[in-house]
């Protein structure tokens, strides 16, 4: 018999809980081993029981999500699964090192256990308004204007942090040069492109990409393929270097 998934949902509604326990315990791989009210009791539970995939609720008495979260992701992958979609939530609780980010009411039954089966392996799983808030804040980081001297190679670079959701990674540093429009518009990227090479350049593998725009892993390596032609790159770092300008021939065509 296969081991099963052993999960620790944490949320203060008693019937989310109950809810939640029932609808994957259902399943013959998924067993949940403990439930918590707020951050600190998950704490407590998770030291105990050692789950598999821990869910957790962003707004809880006492200890809440965001506070709790440093504490839990070296004990196991935290899938959150909450109400709240604000964007500055998403980005902190990516950056504290969630795997993924559920907004209730934007995934189905069979999406949500899907995500927490593919939690403990790294795979991220973002629904619409999270992924959106990712995206957002991706843009956001590459909006600085440019130096007034294109052709000044030593041109000051901006430094932004962008958030990587895989639950064992820090966050990622992108040097950031090129504005998305000019760089896009220089390696005559679409639109689709354009994203996925930020998000690549921010330190996504294609499972988070996949998550993050709503697309198969197949569509990715197909979008990827096509930018590393266009790019004339033959790995993920050089098509990143040429993209955020740090590649030695980054300003060539725009002196």
């Amino acid at each position: 018999m296969p081991t099963r998934l052993r999960v620790l949902v944490a949320d203060d509604n008693p019937v989310v809980r109950a809810g939640l326990t029932a609808l994957l315990s259902g399943h013959e791989d998924i067993t949940v081993v403990a439930q918590a009210a707020d951050g600190r009791e998950a704490y407590e539970a998770a030291q105990r029981h050692r789950p598999d995939v821990i869910l957790l609720d962003v707004r809880m008495p006492g200890v809440d999500g965001i506070s709790a979260l440093p504490h839990l992701v070296p004990i196991a992958p935290v899938l959150m699964l909450t109400y709240s979609s604000e964007s500055e939530i998403v980005h902190e609780a990516l950056r504290r090192g969630a795997g993924g980010y559920l907004v209730h009411g934007e995934f189905t039954t069979d999406q949500l256990v899907a995500a927490v089966r593919d939690a403990g392996t790294g795979s991220a799983h973002l629904t619409a308004s999270a992924a959106g808030a990712v995206m957002a804040r991706l843009r956001s980081a590459k909006a600085a204007t440019l130096p007034e001297n294109l052709g000044v190679a030593s041109a000051t670079a901006y430094e932004t942090e962008i958030p990587n959701s895989h639950p064992q990674a820090s966050s990622a540093k992108v040097l950031s040069q090129l504005q998305p429009s000019v760089a896009q518009s220089r390696y005559q990227l679409s639109t689709r492109e354009a994203e996925v090479m930020e998000l690549i350049a921010s330190g996504m593998n294609n499972q988070q990409i996949a998550a993050t725009c709503f697309i198969s892993e197949k569509t990715v390596k197909n979008h990827i393929n096509r930018i590393f032609a266009k790019l004339h790159s033959t790995s993920r770092a050089e098509a990143a270097a040429k993209w955020l300008g740090t590649a030695p021939d980054s300003y060539g065509d725009l002196r």
